[in-house]
């Protein structure tokens, strides 16, 4: 198991947004986690990630309890991630943003971190933009460079936090071919999308969440079909 959550539970004053949810990944998988607005699935991705820490529950990594560890400790050990709001460097440009995310992320030297931020500039089809700031990137671009970043780490877990949210169904096509890539070159994911037809062209399970709680998990299809996700989050108030 690469990664696993055990009993996480969290509030925000009376609200409980994760009640004792479980969770876990192999090595390798690619892990869709759906649900309707309020279902707590970006405040779980928080937590594995280490932007937020858990009232209650543990969160293991290559079998080490990871759940005190903050997000650059938990960068450092093989856990990349996107934001739904992609956050660059404003004033640096894209080649700038990898090699810093390279070198104090990954902990790469010089040479090594350069050929990290090639490969991610190549993977993610950014090697014309390399040298524009990133603050003149639009949409699509600026989703590029959250990928990319994140690559040039060197994470075996890859968190995607809504990465198709705003874009048109082509630039959303553009984006499941690099991650489609990033899965063949052995990277794990975990992908939160509200674009669920997108999203199972890539993972090979889903999970369904409402109020906090896992409700399904299992093939897409046989989860899609759940009436309690069609209940919740289908048949439910759009998210």
């Amino acid at each position: 198991m690469l990664l696993s959550a055990s009993g996480i539970h969290h509030r925000f004053g009376s609200l409980v947004v994760l009640n004792k949810v479980d969770f876990s990944v192999s090595s390798g998988e690619a892990v869709g986690i759906v649900g309707p607005n309020g279902a707590g699935k970006t405040t779980l991705l928080n937590v594995l990630a280490g932007a937020l820490r858990p009232l209650a529950g543990e969160v293991r990594f290559r079998d080490a309890a990871i759940t005190g560890l903050d997000a650059a400790e938990r960068c450092r050990l093989g856990i990349g991630r996107s934001h739904q709001i992609p956050r660059p460097f404003l004033g640096m440009t894209v080649f700038e943003n990898l090699i810093t995310a390279a070198m104090h992320g990954g902990r790469f030297l010089a040479e090594e971190g350069h050929q990290r931020c090639i490969d991610s500039l190549q993977l993610t089809g950014m090697m014309q933009v390399a040298n524009r700031r990133a603050d003149t990137l639009g949409l699509l671009d600026r989703k590029r460079l959250e990928l990319a970043r994140a690559l040039a780490t060197d994470p075996a877990l890859l968190l995607l936090d809504e990465i198709g949210g705003g874009l048109t169904d082509g630039e959303a096509a553009e984006l499941v071919g690099i991650i489609l890539e990033i899965r063949r070159r052995g990277i794990t994911i975990v992908w939160i999308e509200h674009i669920v037809h997108i999203l199972v062209q890539v993972v090979g399970r889903l999970i369904c969440m409402d109020a906090g709680q896992v409700i399904a998990d299992g093939d897409p299809k046989t989860v899609l079909g759940d009436k309690e996700v069609i209940d919740a989050y289908l048949g439910g108030v759009a998210a």
